[in-house]
């Protein structure tokens, strides 16, 4: 966390622009069902508010440790802020082939996502700086921009997967980084990444940064050089990564999430969902009518991250969901079947990819999932 948001914190969260931050990012986190990480220790509780700052602000009052602490979980270049643990390539490819691969692709080449993996050749390691950088035709990847392997665990534990940020384990985190830097050629196949050693991995472009810009110096030349194309200018815009279908509403509609009022900062997605499934009737909750409360399939699905690993009717990461349900609708107990295995996971059935337990999907959901897949997912 900069000085400045742990200085504004410290201070209090009167402003109104901190108080609508806070507001928002713990909606974020409600949304994602996952709890922020626990404080590493026991703080003083804070001191009461200055008068003085009450009466500036008329409202608000200082933030507590465990709120600061929740929010400070990023990870520097130098490594501090980073947790004990760690995970070797094998494990990492585990957890990657079963939450990663679907948008970044097997080997991580990309499945119309960013590539994670390539360009990275022999002598970059020695050098430190990724000579293919320079060439228009090679698609820019993690291995050839970051200058730290703890940039790269930073942004998979806060900000990874894609469905379901901050659920992976800070084990599973050091695994996963430890693999993508192995696709990168970076670390050999037996390599055990943790918080000892993550600041000694040499990247092949950590000589490839620079201050020496309007960024780092006033003085410095702008980063951004603004102009207009008047020769040569490329006729089409080309498009060289966006999220795959299957993954597009895996956080809802992103246009509705932003205020109505000034320029938009989000995609309609609603507009790549296929046709919502009917409601189906459970034996949840009673609604104000005496009658059970209807839950939306795929609402569920999408909600929990099923969708990012089994398309409707085609294989991704695991089989389609139509094919799920032509292989049990004969048996006597589908429904409870097939709610169980969603709730256990498991592996071997559908080959070697493991399908991870899902305890966060209620009971209910669970059979309305089932009962929704047997019936062909429509």
């Amino acid at each position: 966390m900069s000085s400045w948001a742990k200085g504004m914190m410290a201070r209090s969260i009167a402003p109104a622009a901190v108080m609508v931050f806070a507001l928002a990012s713990s909606a974020g986190l409600a949304q994602t069902s996952v709890a922020p990480p626990a404080p590493a220790a026991k703080q003083a509780a804070p001191k009461a508010m200055p008068a003085s700052t009450a009466g500036r602000f008329g409202f608000g009052r200082p933030a507590k440790p465990e709120e600061i602490a929740a929010w400070d979980v990023d990870v520097r270049p130098d490594g501090h802020g980073l947790r004990p643990g760690r995970g070797t390539v094998a494990q990492g490819q585990d957890v990657y082939d079963a939450q990663c691969a679907s948008c970044h692709g097997t080997f991580g080449e990309s499945n119309n996502y960013m590539a994670i993996a390539g360009g990275v050749e022999p002598g970059d390691l020695k050098t430190g700086r990724a000579s293919r950088l320079k060439d228009p035709e090679v698609p820019r990847t993690l291995g050839m921009k970051l200058n730290a392997a703890t940039t790269l665990y930073d942004y998979i534990y806060r900000a990874m997967p894609w469905p379901n940020p901050m659920s992976l384990t800070v084990d599973q985190t050091y695994a996963v980084t430890a693999y993508v830097l192995h696709l990168n050629e970076i670390v050999p196949a037996d390599f055990e990444l943790s918080d000892k050693n993550i600041t000694k991995v040499l990247m092949p472009n950590r000589n490839g940064f620079t201050r020496d810009h309007g960024m780092g110096s006033v003085k410095g030349k702008p980063d951004v050089q603004g102009g207009l194309c008047m020769t040569n200018c490329p006729s089409e815009t080309k498009v060289v990564s966006e999220l795959p279908e299957h993954a597009r509403n895996a956080h809802g509609v992103l246009v509705e999430q932003f205020r109505q009022i000034g320029p938009k900062g989000a995609i309609d997605t609603s507009r790549y969902e296929r046709v919502r499934a009917a409601p189906v009737a459970t034996t949840g909750p009673v609604g104000d009518a005496g009658k059970p409360a209807a839950l939306n399939p795929r609402d569920i699905a999408s909600r929990n991250a099923c969708l990012a690993c089994h398309g409707v009717d085609q294989k991704l990461v695991g089989p389609s969901l139509r094919e799920i349900g032509s292989k049990y609708a004969a048996r006597g107990d589908a429904d409870a079947y097939v709610a169980g295995k969603i709730k256990s996971g498991g592996t071997g059935v559908w080959g070697q990819v493991p399908m991870p337990a899902q305890p966060n999907v209620k009971d209910d959901e669970a059979l309305a999932l089932a009962r929704w897949i047997l019936g062909g997912a429509k």
